[in-house]
């Protein structure tokens, strides 16, 4: 079992930078693929940023609407996930959370933290 804690949410103005964090524990070595995912006010949970592990390589997957301004990160020595959010919009308010696919094909899911973009 893999349990994910996020944290770094909050409110940021239209232009602005948030970190987002997610500390692993269990069974973490099980897992090939970490993500970020958010669900916005009456919306779907949507996919923001994916990151694959193994054979030394990492592979990074952005939705459109992120990409150049949000990246996917690892500390492995940490077991902490990254989503380094930068020059965010109003339509970025959602909360945010983190997932972990493993080997056993299980998903899991952070609690979420909420990020909310405003002036």
């Amino acid at each position: 079992q893999v349990h994910l804690v996020e944290s770094g949410g909050g409110l940021a103005q239209p232009g602005g930078s948030l970190r987002l964090s997610c500390t692993a524990s269990g069974t973490t070595f099980s897992v090939y693929r970490w993500g970020w995912y958010r669900q916005g006010p009456g919306e779907q949970r949507e996919m923001v940023a994916t990151l694959t592990t193994g054979n030394n390589l990492n592979y990074t997957n952005y939705a459109d609407a992120v990409k150049g301004r949000f990246t996917i990160s690892r500390d492995s020595s940490r077991d902490t996930v990254y989503l380094q959010m930068h020059k965010l919009k109003l339509e970025n308010t959602a909360v945010y959370y983190c997932n972990a696919d493993d080997y056993t094909l299980d998903t899991h899911w952070g609690q979420g933290t909420q990020v909310t973009v405003s002036s």
